[in-house]
Parts: C-alpha cells; sequence; structure tokens
C-alpha cells in the first residue's frame, strides 16, 4: 500500500509549511497536468494515469494556465483583426445617394 510509505517519506523529508498536507494523489495529479503542459498526447497521458475514458483525463486534468489562455485570446483577436487570410474580397456598399449607371 502506497500510504503508509508515502507518510515515511513525508516525515523524513522537512515539508515548506506545517499547514501544507501534501498527499500522494497531488504528486499524481501535478504529474498528469504537467504531462498534459509538455504536449503528451491525451490518449498516451490517459494510458499512464490508468483513467478508462479520455473523456475524465481531459475534463479533470486539463486545465488552461493563465499563459494559455491569453495566447488563446491573442489569436482569436488576430482572426477577428484580419489576421485569416481569405479569398473573399469585400466590395464596400454603393452610395444610396449616387447615381447608379
Amino acid at each position: 500500500m502506497i500510504t503508509p510509505s508515502w507518510r515515511r517519506v513525508r516525515r523524513s523529508r522537512s515539508a515548506p509549511s506545517p499547514s501544507i498536507e501534501l498527499r500522494f494523489h497531488d504528486l499524481r495529479h501535478t504529474a498528469v497536468s504537467l504531462l498534459l503542459a509538455l504536449g503528451v498526447p491525451p490518449h498516451v497521458v490517459r494510458e499512464i494515469a490508468g483513467h478508462s475514458d479520455i473523456k475524465f483525463t481531459m475534463m479533470v486534468y486539463a486545465h488552461g494556465n493563465l499563459t494559455e489562455k491569453a495566447a488563446a485570446l491573442a489569436q482569436l483577436g488576430e482572426a477577428v483583426s484580419g489576421g485569416l487570410l481569405s479569398d473573399v474580397v469585400v466590395k464596400p456598399a454603393l452610395d444610396a445617394t449616387q447615381d447608379q449607371p
């Protein structure tokens, strides 16, 4: 069983703060989150974590950090401000007050 061994390891090392309770599961969560952040394919992370469903892995562990969110919003901003290439030509609307041929 991991729990008794983990308690021995924790007691043998000084914790950063006595109020911090670091569980073995916290290390597992950190490892899975880091694997996803490093770009390891989700199906591989799912297998490592032992999850039966990839939806669970992605729902619980794939949180976007602030940098990723900022990058995504920057890409969106670029796309909506003309950054997308398009073959569509937009012509200005005809002015109703001008004479039309």
